[in-house]
C-alpha cells in the first residue's frame, strides 16, 4: 500500500492473489508514457532514415558506380520500414509485459539498425574513395 501522495507500490509488494488480475489493472502511467516516448523515438528514427534515403536518391550527385545512389537510398528506406515496424511490435510487447507484470522482452533492433548503418557507411566510404580516384 502506498502512503498518501506517495509513489505507487512496487510490483514486489503485490500479494499472491494479485497475480491473476494484472491484465485487469491499469499499470503506473509513467511506465506507459515512457514506453510511448520510446515508440515515438523509433518512429522519428524511421522518418529520418526515409528522408535520408530520398535525399540520397534525389540530391546527391552520381557516383562512379552506376546505380549506387539507388542502392543506398533503397537500403535506407528498408531500414526505415524495419525501424517503424519493429517499433510498433516492440511497443506492443513492452505494453503487454508492463500490464502483466512480466520482464521486458529482449531487444534486437539496435543491433539490426547498427549493422545496417555500418554496412551503409562502409559502402559510402568505398564510393567516396572511388570518386576521388576518378
Amino acid at each position: 500500500m502506498s502512503p498518501p501522495g506517495g509513489a505507487p507500490p512496487d510490483r514486489d509488494e503485490a500479494g499472491p492473489d494479485d497475480d491473476r488480475d494484472h491484465a485487469d489493472r491499469e499499470p503506473d502511467y509513467r511506465f506507459t508514457l515512457a514506453n510511448e516516448r520510446t515508440f515515438l523515438a523509433w518512429l522519428r528514427t524511421s522518418l529520418s532514415l526515409l528522408a535520408a534515403g530520398v535525399a540520397v536518391v534525389q540530391l546527391v550527385p552520381a557516383f562512379p558506380v552506376p546505380g549506387a545512389r539507388g542502392v543506398i537510398g533503397g537500403l535506407l528506406a528498408v531500414l526505415a520500414v524495419v525501424s517503424a515496424a519493429a517499433g510498433v511490435l516492440r511497443w506492443r510487447a513492452v505494453e503487454t509485459a508492463i500490464r502483466h507484470a512480466r520482464p521486458l522482452p529482449p531487444q534486437r533492433l539496435p543491433w539490426v539498425l547498427g549493422t545496417g548503418l555500418v554496412v551503409l557507411a562502409l559502402f559510402g566510404l568505398v564510393l567516396v574513395v572511388l570518386r576521388g580516384e576518378a
